[in-house]
């Protein structure tokens, strides 16, 4: 078994998405004795959803924490549940459901396996700005958290699985404003205080 750790791509207008930057960095790490598998998703609701069954069919994950970028947060939100359903604009694909399942017949909503009080109580302590929320939204967080329960369940994979959403870094802040000195940049926090607070919540989960 290994932790397996998931960011996205680049979407929309961004060129830059940290929580792919974080997968690759937790690549071929250790956490707490446990191999680190980092991969990158697609901002694809198609295929996301068998590139993470692959996964988690192949690497049966002890923990499975997935992590996704929240432009308008100062702080590390740990997801309390994942809807099913797809509602939020295109994907990378040109893909536009409205109101549409991701699996189609399956439970409308799947609660994290992560101790998620616990990691936020940790996260904290370490002097780093975290809360638990209550909404994944309806994009490609939302679907990859469901997803990676979903499938958790059909393997009867022996493990914790969920979903952190994270801020823009400092350099992405900054770049927003570039060229107009009178606008206000967006939250943020750096890099390597992110990347603390997903090892932080990996030992949390893993203990």
């Amino acid at each position: 078994m290994v932790v397996l750790v998931t960011g996205f791509e680049p979407y929309g207008k961004e060129n830059y998405n940290p929580s792919g930057e974080i997968a690759k960095v937790m690549d071929g790490l250790k956490i707490m004795g446990e191999d680190v598998v980092g991969v990158v998703l697609p901002v694809s609701y198609v295929r996301v959803k068998g590139l993470l069954e692959g996964y988690v069919s192949r690497f049966k994950p002890r923990v499975l924490l997935s992590l996704g970028l929240a432009p308008r947060s100062s702080f590390i939100r740990v997801e309390r549940v994942a809807l099913n359903v797809m509602d939020s604009g295109p994907d990378n694909d040109g893909f536009n459901p409205v109101d549409e399942p991701i699996i189609p017949g399956g439970p409308a909503a799947y609660f994290s396996t992560l101790p998620i009080k616990a990691i936020v109580k940790r996260l904290l302590e370490s002097g780093i700005p975290a809360a638990v929320s209550n909404s994944a939204g309806t994009y490609l967080c939302n679907c990859v958290m469901y997803l990676g329960l979903h499938f958790m369940k059909i393997f009867e994979v022996d493990g914790r699985a969920g979903f952190m959403h994270i801020p823009y870094t400092l350099e992405q802040a900054a770049g927003k404003v570039i060229g107009d000195v009178r606008g206000e940049p967006p939250p943020s926090m750096a890099f390597n205080e992110v990347l603390r607070a997903v090892r932080l919540a990996l030992e949390v989960s893993l203990s």
